[in-house]
């Protein structure tokens, strides 16, 4: 009955669904709605059927090809669902044969059965934890491309290392999602390392997965620029905002933008570095500003910018909305780019810790590297539950 009861709390994954050998009435079955009411949001199992074939539908419209990006969203989309229905019915399936199974063993006194079911049950529920925390990736434009930003704080050689290290442990993380990314902006440091980069993220949730990296990420290490092997504190912020489709109108005024145009200093080639191509955008109200040079063309390099303007835009009024939630319910977020939110420690000892959510690692390479989901699956359900 231990491992039954096991069983049938791991979730509910369609709302409604019992297992036959449980009357609805059974204590059982109150544990498996009270759960259910938790998980309540993890797939929105007819919508997603719906929505699955609205997408076929479209797939097969020739006219639909003829906008490539749009196509490519919806062909993600697809993917998306496509996968997680396929999912959620095979462990709705396991879940029925676990229940069938731990019967007969109890009934034939099987304890080997019993204790490997157990173990089948455990790998289970860690597959329907994942699929809870991709469930709170359905925010408005949490299924939209990113922009991620990356500027060194102070300390000169030291800080523009520990960006370019920041930056590169991102391009990893994107690389082992199947994510595509490009350089848009990247100012080179002083002899190491960068000042700032903007890269643009393109992959299905991509917003969604880094939405709450937006903050500071402070290193503490031996450095290697100093002779005398001492160890350094050094501070880099990252700021992620969403790539804005034209189904969400951002007004920007003129007269609200200072646009400058200057000598492009990354690579790109001998036009990009012997014109001002590149472009820099102020929204002088807000402060916000965006900049794009991996184009040859000004014009294309100033519509970039302005798409990564409004991107920013649109994340500022996405945080106002969450404080004044919070202040509504009389809470206190971290809403905002400009605190600390995680700490990676190299030296005296090997450590990487949330400090909001307290999740910590002493794998620091392998974080640096690009594993981070642990980081990020816990600040959603942080950012979910907060």
């Amino acid at each position: 009955m231990r491992l039954i009861i096991k069983v049938l709390i791991i979730i509910n994954l369609k709302s409604g669904y019992y297992p036959p050998c449980v009357p609805k009435q059974n204590l059982l079955s109150r544990t498996l709605m009270k759960r259910s009411h938790f998980y309540g949001g993890v797939f929105d199992w007819d919508n997603a059927l719906l929505r699955l074939d609205e997408i076929n539908v479209l797939s097969e419209d020739p006219e639909l090809w003829s906008n490539a990006s749009r196509a490519q969203k919806l062909m993600s989309e697809r993917t998306y669902l496509e996968k997680n229905i396929t999912e959620i019915s095979e462990i709705e399936s396991s879940i029925k044969d676990y229940l069938d199974l731990i019967k007969m063993a109890e009934d034939e006194g099987d304890n080997e059965i019993l204790q490997e079911t157990e173990g089948a049950i455990e790998a289970l529920s860690k597959k329907v934890e994942r699929l809870r925390i991709e469930s709170l990736l359905s925010g408005e434009v949490d299924g939209n491309d990113a922009y991620l930003q990356v500027n060194a704080g102070a300390g000169g050689t030291e800080a523009q290392d520990w960006a370019e290290m920041i930056l590169r442990m991102y391009m990893r993380w994107a690389d082992s999602k199947g994510y595509k990314y490009e350089f848009l902006e990247r100012s080179g440091g002083d002899g190491a390392g960068i000042k700032s980069a903007t890269i643009k993220i393109n992959g299905y949730q991509a917003y969604g997965w880094l939405k709450t990296e937006t903050g500071v990420h402070r290193l503490v290490r031996i450095s290697p620029f100093d002779s005398n092997a001492r160890r350094h504190t050094s501070f880099a912020s990252v700021s992620v905002s969403p790539v804005i489709n034209d189904t969400i109108h951002i007004e920007v005024e003129d007269k609200d933008l200072r646009i400058d145009t200057y000598r492009s200093s990354g690579a790109g080639g001998q036009h990009v570095n012997k014109t001002d191509s590149a472009v820099r955008i102020t929204h002088i109200p807000s402060g916000v500003v965006a900049a794009c040079q991996n184009n040859r063309s000004q014009h294309q390099n100033k519509a970039q910018a302005m798409d990564i303007l409004k991107g920013k835009l649109y994340e500022i009024e996405l945080n106002k909305r969450a404080e004044e939630q919070a202040q509504i319910h009389g809470e206190k977020g971290d809403i905002g780019w400009g605190y600390q939110i995680r700490s990676y420690v190299l030296h005296p000892y090997q450590m990487v810790k949330d400090l909001r959510t307290n999740v910590e690692t002493t794998q620091s390479q392998a974080v640096l590297d690009g594993d981070l989901d642990r980081f990020l699956e816990a600040s959603l359900a942080h950012s979910a539950e907060s």
